[in-house]
């Protein structure tokens, strides 16, 4: 019996001496899958492991104007935006998590709302709205995004 404690004691001892070693995951890159273009200070999509981050995206038309309609159309064209920026990295709007939504009065809130979930009928993701002083190119609504892939 003293020998098989003895035993297991020399067995506790040694292990304890040497510690498994440590490993450390290696680093999560962040991916530019759609990066900035010219003189842009920021890329439109980025993804980091399973996550893709979509820059805010203000409700310009194909020429780059602001629609007419205000909030709700602008809402409507970010909206567009988000979700051709996701199905060209290869998501969608099925898979966003998380919304951040600025808005430059928040007495446009009602139309806002309206517009947005359109495009999130059933299942709808995580939500901050705010209000701003002002938003580029005087818009109404800006919207930024998270959504997973695989």
């Amino acid at each position: 019996m003293r020998r098989v404690i003895a035993s297991l004691a020399i067995v506790a001892c040694s292990s304890a001496r040497t510690p498994a070693p440590v490993t450390t995951p290696a680093p999560t890159l962040p991916e530019f899958v759609i990066p900035n273009r010219g003189s842009s200070p920021f890329s439109s999509v980025v993804r980091v492991g399973h996550l893709l981050f979509v820059s805010g995206q203000i409700g310009t038309d194909s020429t780059g104007a602001l629609p007419k309609g205000g909030t709700a159309a602008e809402t409507a064209e970010a909206m567009k935006h988000i979700r051709r920026l996701l199905i060209q990295a290869g998501s969608s709007l099925e898979r966003v998590a998380k919304c951040t939504v600025m808005l430059g009065d928040m007495r446009d809130w009602a139309a806002m709302n309206e517009a947005y979930n359109s495009f999130f009928p059933q299942r709808r993701p995580a939500r901050s709205s705010f209000g701003t002083t002002g938003l580029a190119l005087g818009a109404h609504v800006e919207i930024e995004c998270i959504a997973t892939i695989d």
